[in-house]
């Protein structure tokens, strides 16, 4: 591994920081892009009655993405391993919202699925 030493540890943590946050470091416009859209969204959800309960999830996966993108551009620049760790960290959280969120729509609309399927057949029935 080639680069930089750290010059706390004596290590080359930096230069391999900076090696592996390129990725996401190139993709950190749209994560802010996306996540002003999630808060954007969110506070238009506020405006609704229903949208008041559920605004602060967007509001919330948007600003998760805003510090993942902030924190990664820090790690790439700085070679800061803890700032890369504070971006996946994030990221993990991101994600994991999303698919619990995923998880939760796709329970209610199979059981939604089969309460309008029962509701046809039962409706056929009476025919």
């Amino acid at each position: 591994m080639e680069g930089n030493v750290n010059e706390v540890t004596g290590t080359p943590t930096d230069a391999f920081v900076k090696e592996v946050s390129v990725p996401l470091y190139q993709a950190k416009g749209w994560m802010k892009l996306l996540g002003v859209v999630m808060i954007v969204q969110g506070v238009i959800a506020a405006i609704s009655l229903v949208g008041i309960i559920i605004c602060w999830l967007p509001i919330w996966l948007g600003v998760l993405l805003f510090k993942a993108a902030g924190a990664i551009e820090g790690a790439q620049l700085s070679g800061n391993k803890q700032l890369l760790i504070e971006s996946l960290n994030k990221l993990k959280t991101y994600f994991l919202i999303n698919g619990v969120l995923m998880l939760i729509v796709l329970v209610f609309v199979g059981l939604s699925m089969l309460l309008a399927g029962g509701s046809m057949l039962a409706l056929l029935g009476d025919m």
